[in-house]
This record gives structure tokens, C-alpha cells and sequence, in this order.
């Protein structure tokens, strides 16, 4: 029920780099291209792209792409009209006809997310009325400042006052009962949360999607989350991660810590790169999540610590407690992919304190030195398994050994897998070629990762020079149309491509009116005044060709979209673009110089046809010396 014209502006206002870039890490890749790590399916090499000039992503690992409401449905898990909604706050656009009929079939993000702003607020004035859960807060080492700047709140200890005050303010029974934020009685709905300091989680781009709550004596749960939600789920959720993620793309960092209060207190101490989960353990979707923002990788030397103390490919540091929980939860860590094992660091207090406890009694300096003391994740993992055993006996050596030479067997890398067989002889107090030969032993063959091949394959791997060219071409007037036009490319006969998915892809581009459309569009967002009008028709154009294309082609025209352009200055671009065209050009013509060849050979020259055949061939003659003279 939006209209289109509305989504258009949406289009137009918003730059997909920037909302990509609230879910990866997206580096430099060639000429208008950025990559990083797919967040669509787990990957150890980046083979996720953005075009921000033609407004489109591509992986071409597990071959999904498409604009960048696309983006938002899949990696929201929301359906497109509240994709448009979503980038339309972002855009400050106030949509028209939101409140059609589409809109009453369900409950939406939209006003799940509003709910949730306003909860924020009404915390935060009830927090202000009530000084006990002010020093709470302030007996912990948080002054005003920061309890404003994380916006924590308060909950009062009444049944229904967030109830009524949500009702007030026109959310239907369905939406709240959608929020979370309350539970279901004999008497009805009342409120979740009551009695509690209120801390809110937020989405990766900022929007307030839960809250965590700590009660302030001694009842119990002493911790109480949102349930899950349309908009929350825990195990996708890092406390903190809005405000850390630029600090940890830049770093190549995070600190992980267990509590909220945990995460304040590493960013009143510097360390910007911190975050929480949210009443679940670290797991896999952490894994993904962490893995995009530092711009992981597969290479060997990932998690190799310099003489610096950095780590090379990122450090990822958990600051779990130093109790037997907290050795569970490094040991879950151990056991997720190997290349991110292999980054992953330990900083353990030597009391069991916590990053706040350690701030209240030895300052921020504590925490800094607290993060500093980490020792890397396997030498960790393999000393707590070893804990268990009595090591001043034979017999306890032994079952050492038993129950730490398979973690060690498990490193694949061959290199780090020999220091650790060098180090567990040393703890064990062990001959080590004794431990190695049980290493070995221990150890079996490494799976191998399955690879997900993408639709068309890359342009550097095409063997047909045909193939390539005409690949080439196809990137050439879906990124750079007005570099295509210029080359007169809308003068392509339909036959001129030969790849079945080229023409089809050919055929989708002429049927949106080739790059002429494309022109049109740039000059009417110009009169406008709409800021960079030739990369808002470019992304324009490119959706009008997915539209028209059939669905098998559509992943073909994504892939296409984004693929990078050999590096070249604006010049250099022309002279590529026009040599690409002209090259395309001429093949189409000696193919069919080809043809007509044939067909004159077996027409008789006395046919009427023969003539006709003989003045076109002179005419493609002439036009292949003027495009090898261009």
C-alpha cells in the first residue's frame, strides 16, 4: 500500500553501503566495489559485494543478492513493506497510505519498535522518581552521565503503569501482547518487568528491540530478558553492539564480557569494543556476528600474536569469570570454527571479579590490565581440561594426556598444532616425543568445508574469450550505463550475445529500455535536485532490468551488478568501457560477416537474394574496419 514513488525516494535518500555497513565489515575491493564477509551464510573468505554506485550486493559464495530493501528483508527477517518502513526512518521520509489494508493483517516491526522507544522514556522518568534505584546505580560507579548515555531506567513496582501508559498512547491489545514486555494472567495482561533496573538491548543499527532487567534486593530471577520477540532474539542479539561496532571494525577487536554493567564499565575504562549476550552463552549466530564486524578471514596467519601483542586478522577476548561456568563457556568457544579459535583470547581476574567489580576496586586501569592478561583460547582450553587431573602421578599424567591430546589433534593448523604438542609435554611433564606420537594418533582426517558454488562463475575463471566479453559487457551497462551509452551500446542487436544467461540478461535490459531509460532517469532526479543523481539512476536502472527479467535470471543480473571493475582513474574507466563495448561490437559483426559468407557460398549468384546478400556483407565489412580503426 506504499506508492511507488514513495519507495523511489526512499531509493533514492538512502546509500546501501551505509546500511550494509551496520551489519559488515566492508573493505576496500577495486573500483567503486567494497566486500566482506557474507552475512547470509558462514564463509572464512569475503566473497560478499556492494556496489554502492549501482545500489546492489552480491555474494558469490551462496549467490544472494538484490538492492538494498532486499538486504533489509533478509537480514531483518522482515517482509518488504517493512524494509521500505524501516529505511524510510532512517531516511527521515514520512510514507503515505501506511495505514491501508496491508497494514492490519499483522502486527509489525514498525510499531513493535515504537512500543519500545516509548518503554524507553517511560523506564528512564521512573528512574527519576525513585533515588534507591539511583544509587543503585551510582553506589556501582555509574554517575548521571553514563546512566543517560546507555539509558538505563527503572521499572516501577506496580502491576500494569507500563500497560496503561502503552494503552494511552494507541497500541491495539495484539501489538502488545507482540512487545514482550508483558505476561498473560487470569487477570489479563500485566507487566513483564516491575521493580527492576532497566537496561535496553538494541538492534546493530540502534533500534530498541528488548530489555534486560536485574532486580535490586534479593528476589529471584535476579536477571530477567525480553522472551523472544519479532524483534528479539537472543542468540542474534550482543548487548552493546550499536555502540561498539564501529570501534570494533576499526580495531579488529572485541571484548566480550557476561553482564551489562560489564559492558558500561569497559567503556568508561576505553574499551569501546565491548559487548554482552543477553541471558544466553556465546553460540554460533555470536560467532557469525563477530566474525563480519572484525572482517575475519581464513587466512593461516589468522590469530598469530605479534611482538606488539596485536593479533594478526583481529582478536576476539572473553572476559569470562573465573568459575567453573565461566571455564564451560570458554570451552564452548573453543569448539566453534577453527580460524576464529585461533583469534580468540581469555582474560580471567585472578579473584574471579568482574569487569564492574574490578572497576569499583581498582579503578579503569584494572579493566585495561584485566583485558591485557589474556592468554590465547586453545592454551586455555587445553589447561582446564588439564585441571582435572592429578599430574604428580603417572597415572594422572596419562589421563591428561588422553583428555587434552585430542583438542591438539583438533588445531588444524600444522604449525600451531606442533607448538601445542611442545607446550602439553611441558605442562604435562612428559617426554615429547611421547605426546606428539600420541597427538598424532588422536587425530584424523580434517573435514574439509563445502563450498557453495555461485551462480555464474567468476570473470577471471572464463577460458571462452567470447564468454568473457561479452560477460564484461553485461557488467559494463549495468554499472557504468552512462560510460555504455556513450559507446552507443543500445545499438546491440538481440543476437549479439551469445551465452544463454547473457541474452537473457541482454533480453531484461533492452526490455527496461536499455541505457536510453537510464539517461532519463538521471535527468529527471536532476531536475530534481536529488544529490548524486547518476548513482540513484544507476540503481534506478538496475532494478528495472531485475523486474524485467525472468526469476532464474534475476541472481544473474545481481552477480553482475556487483562485480568488480578493473581499477581504473575516470579516464582510464572511458577507455576501458568503450574498448569493451567496441570489442563486443566486433565480434557481433565478424559473426555475422560469418554468416552471410555461408550463405552466399551456397546461393546461386543468378538469385535475386545474392545481390542483397553481397551489399550487406560490404556494409559489415566496412563497419568491422571502422570499429578496429576506433
Amino acid at each position: 500500500m506504499i506508492p511507488r514513488e514513495d519507495i523511489d525516494k526512499v531509493r533514492e535518500r538512502i546509500q546501501i553501503e551505509d546500511i550494509v555497513s551496520d551489519y559488515v565489515s566492508l573493505r576496500n575491493a577495486g573500483t567503486g566495489s567494497m566486500k566482506g564477509l557474507c552475512p547470509f551464510h558462514d564463509e572464512k573468505t569475503p566473497s560478499f559485494h556492494v556496489r554502492p554506485h549501482v545500489g546492489r550486493w552480491h555474494c558469490f559464495g551462496c549467490g544472494e543478492g538484490g538492492d538494498v530493501f532486499s538486504f533489509v528483508e533478509r537480514i531483518e527477517h522482515i517482509p518488504f513493506i517493512e524494509a521500505v518502513q524501516f529505511l524510510a526512518r532512517k531516511a527521515g521520509i514520512e510514507l503515505r497510505d501506511e495505514k491501508g489494508p496491508s497494514q492490519n493483517r499483522g502486527v509489525t516491526r514498525a510499531r513493535l519498535v515504537d512500543a519500545h522507544t516509548i518503554a524507553v522514556e517511560f523506564y528512564r522518568d521512573q528512574l527519576a522518581k525513585n533515588p534507591a534505584a539511583q544509587e543503585f546505580l551510582t553506589g556501582r560507579g555509574f554517575d548521571r552521565d553514563v546512566i543517560d548515555s546507555f539509558e538505563v531506567g527503572y521499572s516501577p513496582d506496580s502491576w500494569d503503569e507500563l500497560l496503561r501508559h502503552l494503552r494511552g498512547r494507541g497500541f491495539t491489545e495484539k501489538e502488545l501482547a507482540a512487545t514482550g514486555l508483558f505476561s498473560t494472567g487470569n487477570r489479563g495482561m500485566y507487566d513483564r518487568f516491575r521493580g527492576r533496573i532497566m537496561w535496553p538491548i538494541h538492534s546493530i543499527t540502534g533500534e530498541t528491540i528488548g530489555f534486560g532487567a536485574r532486580i535490586m534486593g534479593d528476589g529471584q530471577p535476579k536477571y530477567l530478558n525480553t522472551p523472544e520477540t519479532q524483534l528479539y532474539q537472543k542468540s542474534k542479539v550482543l548487548y552493546g553492539l550499536d555502540r561498539a561496532k564501529k570501534q570494533i571494525s576499526t580495531e579488529r577487536k572485541v571484548v566480550i564480557v557476561e553482564g551489562y554493567t560489564d559492558v558500561m564499565a569497559a567503556h568508561l575504562a576505553g574499551i569501546e569494543s565491548a559487548v554482552a549476550t543477553c541471558g544466553t552463552a556465546f553460540g554460533t549466530e555470536h560467532t557469525k556476528i563477530v566474525r563480519r564486524l572484525i572482517g575475519d578471514s581464513a587466512s593461516p596467519s589468522a590469530g598469530v600474536q605479534l611482538s606488539s601483542g596485536r593479533s594478526v586478522g583481529g582478536e576476539i577476548i572473553f572476559t569470562f569469570d573465573g568459575d567453573e561456568a565461566g571455564q564451560k563457556a570458554a570451552l564452548r568457544a573453543y569448539e566453534e570454527d577453527q580460524s576464529f579459535a585461533a583469534q580468540t583470547f581469555i582474560a580471567v581476574d585472578k579473584e574471579g571479579r568482574d569487569p564492574a567489580d574490578v572497576r569499583q576496586q581498582d579503578g579503569d586501569e584494572g579493566v585495561r590490565e584485566l583485558v591485557e592478561s589474556r592468554e590465547p583460547l586453545f592454551a586455555f582450553a587445553i589447561r582446564s581440561v588439564l585441571k582435572g587431573a592429578r599430574l604428580e602421578t603417572a597415572e594422572g599424567r596419562v589421563a591428561g594426556l588422553r583428555a587434552a591430546a585430542p583438542m591438539v589433534a583438533g588445531i588444524r593448523d600444522r604449525v600451531l598444532r606442533g607448538e601445542y604438542t611442545r607446550q602439553l609435554s611441558g605442562w604435562l611433564g612428559m617426554d615429547e616425543d611421547t605426546v606428539r606420537t600420541y597427538v598424532r594418533n588422536a587425530g584424523g582426517p580434517q573435514g574439509q568445508a563445502r563450498q557453495t558454488p555461485a551462480q555464474l562463475a567468476p570473470r577471471n575463471q572464463l577460458r571462452d574469450p567470447i564468454e568473457r566479453i561479452e560477460r564484461e559487457a553485461l557488467e559494463v551497462i549495468l554499472q557504468m550505463p552512462n560510460y555504455a551509452r556513450a559507446a552507443g551500446v543500445d545499438d546491440l542487436p538481440a543476437e549479439t550475445f551469445v551465452v544463454p544467461v547473457h541474452r537473457s540478461v541482454h533480453d531484461a535490459i533492452r526490455a527496461a529500455g536499455g541505457v536510453a531509460a537510464y539517461a532519463a532517469k538521471e535527468e529527471e532526479l536532476q531536475s530534481r535536485g536529488v544529490p548524486d543523481p547518476a548513482g540513484k539512476a544507476s540503481s534506478w536502472f538496475v532494478e528495472e532490468v531485475s523486474e524485467r527479467a525472468e526469476p532464474e535470471v534475476v541472481a544473474a543480473i545481481s552477480q553482475i551488478s556487483v562485480a568488480p571493475i578493473p581499477q581504473h582513474d575516470p579516464a582510464g574507466l572511458w577507455a576501458y568501457a568503450r574498448g569493451i563495448i567496441l570489442s563486443l561490437l566486433r565480434l557481433g559483426v565478424t559473426r555475422q560477416i560469418g554468416e552471410i559468407r555461408g550463405r552466399l557460398q551456397r546461393t546461386d549468384p543468378d538469385d535475386d537474394n545474392y545481390v542483397a546478400l553481397f551489399t550487406r556483407l560490404m556494409q559489415l565489412e566496412k563497419q568491422k574496419r571502422a570499429y578496429e580503426e576506433a
